[in-house]
């Protein structure tokens, strides 16, 4: 039996392979990158109602973002996942918040209660006094 001379190895065409490879995987990127606009170049697109609306809200948006990372470390500090922890403190803010809108309440009832008992006490002295002295309050 013959052998038969075994193939030469194809650099030529892993050399190929590798270069269009590295031009897929950097040049894509790269050209992405170079297509998209920067934050300042959208900015001056926009008309000018938008840009003095974004400039108005800017330190709002600032301090609402800076807010939400600081209560996103806070929930990172616990062992639990982060939507856990999440959902537990927003209990815990709703039970305070309850706990405050029922103290109002109480507060409101005790401060409309001595008013309530004076107005009673005024119309009874009326009704007591008879038709003679009775007047007519609008109220």
């Amino acid at each position: 039996m013959v052998r038969k001379a075994p193939k030469p190895t194809p650099w030529g065409m892993y050399a190929k392979m590798t270069i269009g490879g590295a031009i897929l995987c950097i040049g894509g990127p790269a050209l992405t990158m170079w297509l998209t606009p920067t934050e300042e170049e959208l900015f001056s697109r926009y008309n000018p109602e938008l840009q003095r609306r974004s400039l108005e809200n800017r330190q709002q948006k600032q301090e609402e973002f800076d807010n939400f990372v600081t209560r996103l470390k806070e929930y990172s500090k616990s062992d639990k996942p982060i939507w856990e922890a999440a959902a537990e403190m927003e209990a815990k803010k709703k039970k305070i918040a309850d706990a405050v809108r029922l103290a109002e309440q109480k507060q409101a009832e005790q401060t409309k209660t001595p008013l309530r008992g004076v107005v009673d006490a005024i119309e009874a002295a009326r009704n007591d006094e008879g038709a003679e002295g009775k007047a007519d309050v609008k109220r």
